[in-house]
């Protein structure tokens, strides 16, 4: 056996277990020792039978004297009964639908029976336990131990999981140490044979939290050798000298029509001072919903221009590159700035100093000449491969209003520096946020029909129920616009928008919305970035638990873009402890960041921020509350010689040929 040993030569494992473990991504032998349990169930404590509780987890050793099954007409299926005995008491156990158990245990069988106490008419009982006979000298797998549970699905239990991890663990021993012994000793971690034993099978407390902290290290340190060779490269390529045109630059800001908030005026200093320098800048400009990056970023490209550059910016999607050309050509109305505008659909470059764009302006018939600036909008939208291209363009300014708390950023972006703006400008008032319930519905369109009398607009957010099927969001997004434009608003300007519309179509249909021509906009999250109505008040958002938090705060940003009054609603389609907790926290957080961590904590970056996202998909046991380890194995990775030890390098160039970490 090796571990590249396909699962289905493993005993015990058929064609439809192996098609059942590919559902969790597990192909071979090391892809079983990398499942890693998600929690553990204590089972250490052996108590004898006197000594059991109602409402509590046990184990105990004892010896069969009754099992039977039989069918019950009363759940319609077959339970299994047995009763045992310890040295000073007997339990009644009880399994529902497991009729082999009978099969299985026998009369006077010695078994460990693991599981929750009960207490119901006939006395203390144990409801399905796990259990395991015991053997001489061989060390149980699923109780009178820690006992770890993983995640599973359909046609897998626990119990097949541990006991094929069980059977191929003896191959960790013999996995290759990759961290060189000097970084093991400065991060305190044990070695990598060991963690993956101890994280399956762990002994003791202690080699529990040892084995979580080498597996986590492993993970964060490989991302962040990732990110130090990629700032290297960054350190020692060139890029064009923008020096900051001092007299020129003051003078635009003066001229704009509003005051730049603090945070701003920072960011813009920390933008010009790196475009000034031969290392090319690689900077994420982070910024809620509305804080005004855009003109920060119009800053540092009106720079660019006055020096002699150009500056391309780089939008995911059509809509919003076109929304930052009218921005932008607003933004230079009374400046010498020539803003051109290139995607599929639309081709105006006109020579510009300026290019907006979608990813067609990384095609390979387009030549930009003289860029001296890169900006990309939401760069985690883009492909791997577009990010790759961009980057190696000039100065590089990456920009998003997902907020992304400080220990994610330095997990996946750990080659850049990050500028923060916080404050909203001045006359922007906070969204009222409400969840409501079904009941007040109709006073919510009511609600929503007094706004519009108002001279305001509204959008209603359908969400996306299945991600691997588009038309299924156009489906909701079409029906909903039925519902609201021949029944609830027969008497208003309804319209939609949805992924499967044409390029032209999604333009005339937000131009229009945007003149003030369609009271009430029905859309799937493609109105989620960028999208820019002030007159727009109302958000309204059906089916809101299918949403991550993150991207319920960039709904709810597109309101609350004037001086008016503003709102979201929440309506959720089916209930939930979770879902209802989650909601009523974003009721009343309106800070991006907070919400960011909320989210993180819960459901994890892959969740979050999608799995597309550059570092997100290999995490496996490391998490975001990681911080110290984060800062540890960013340091040491600033520190070491990779060229000196052939291990890591090897294992660094398998780590950035797939997506596995280990």
């Amino acid at each position: 056996m090796t571990f590249d040993t396909p699962v289905s030569q493993l005993n015990r494992v058929g064609k439809t277990t192996e098609k059942h473990l590919q559902r969790l991504g597990i192909f071979t032998v090391r892809d079983l020792l990398f499942h890693f349990p998600f929690r553990y169930e204590d089972f250490r404590s052996v108590r004898l039978i006197s000594e059991l509780h109602d409402e509590e987890n046990a184990t105990i050793l004892v010896t069969i004297e009754v099992i039977a099954s039989k069918r019950s007409r009363r759940k319609r299926m077959m339970v299994t009964e047995a009763v045992v005995r310890d040295e000073n008491g007997s339990l009644r156990l009880v399994w529902f639908g497991q009729p082999f158990i009978a099969h299985t245990l026998k009369i006077g069988d010695q078994v460990y029976f693991s599981g929750r106490v009960k207490r119901d008419r006939l006395g203390l009982t144990m409801t399905n336990p796990s259990f395991e006979k015991k053997r001489e000298g061989i060390s149980t797998t699923h109780t009178a131990r820690l006992v770890p549970l993983y995640s599973l699905t359909s046609g897998v239990t626990q119990k097949q999981i541990r006991s094929l991890i069980a059977s191929v663990i003896d191959e960790a021993k013999t996995i290759e140490e990759w961290i060189p012994n000097s970084v093991r000793q400065l991060a305190n971690v044990i070695p990598l044979p060991e963690a993956l034993h101890s994280i399956h099978f762990p002994d003791t407390d202690v080699a529990l939290r040892s084995a979580e902290r080498r597996l986590k290290f492993g993970e964060l340190f490989l991302l962040q050798l990732k990110a130090e060779r990629l700032r290297r490269e960054r350190l020692e390529a060139r890029a064009p000298v923008i020096q900051f045109p001092e007299v020129a630059v003051r003078a635009f800001v003066q001229s704009l029509p509003y005051t730049l908030t603090k945070d701003q005026k920072i960011a813009a200093w920390e933008i010009l001072k790196d475009i000034a320098g031969e290392t090319p800048m690689n900077r994420l400009l982070q910024g809620d919903v509305g804080c005004g990056k855009t003109v920060v970023a119009g800053i540092a490209a009106y720079a660019a221009t006055v020096q002699g550059f150009r500056t391309i910016i780089m939008a995911p999607t059509e809509i919003l590159a076109s929304q930052h050309y009218e921005t932008l050509r607003q933004l230079f109305q009374h400046t010498d700035v020539v803003v051109g505008c290139m995607t599929r659909s639309r081709k105006e470059m006109n020579h510009g100093n300026v290019i907006v764009g979608t990813h067609a302006l990384l095609e390979d018939d387009v030549l930009v000449e003289n860029v001296g600036l890169v900006i990309v909008d939401e760069q985690h939208r883009f492909g791997v491969l577009h990010r790759k291209r961009i980057r190696g363009l000039a100065h590089f300014l990456s920009m998003t209003a997902t907020p992304i708390p400080r220990s994610l950023a330095l997990t996946i972006y750990g080659d850049l520096d990050i500028s923060i703006i916080r404050t909203m400008p001045e006359g922007r008032k906070p969204v009222r946020t409400r969840v409501v319930a079904p009941n007040n519905r109709d006073r919510a369109y009511e609600f929503i029909r007094a706004e519009i009398q108002k001279g305001r607009q509204a959008f209603v957010v359908c969400p996306l129920i299945d991600k691997n099927l588009e038309a299924s969001n156009k489906v909701a997004v079409l029906s909903e616009y039925k519902k609201l434009s021949e029944n609830i608003f027969s008497d208003l300007r309804v319209g939609f928008l949805h992924g499967k519309l044409k390029s032209k179509e999604k333009e005339e249909t937000m131009r229009a919305f945007t003149a003030g021509k369609i009271d009430i906009l029905v859309s799937t999250s493609v109105v989620e970035v960028g999208v820019d109505v002030p007159n727009a008040t109302v958000m309204m958002i059906e089916g809101a638990e299918h949403f991550g938090l993150a991207q319920l705060h960039q709904f709810r940003g597109r309101v609350g873009r004037s001086s008016y009054a503003s709102y979201c609603f929440l309506f959720q389609e089916a209930g939930g402890n979770a879902a209802e907790e989650r909601l009523a926290f974003f009721e009343k957080t309106i800070d991006g960041f907070r919400l960011a961590e909320y989210d993180l904590a819960i459901r994890g970056p892959g969740e979050v921020y999608g799995k597309e996202q550059s570092g997100l998909m290999q995490l496996r046991i490391a998490t975001m509350r990681d911080v110290e380890l984060i800062r540890l194995a960013r340091s040491l990775a600033r520190d070491i010689d990779v060229t000196q030890y052939p291990e890591l390098r090897k294992k660094i160039s398998r780590f950035e040929q797939s997506v596995h970490l280990e």
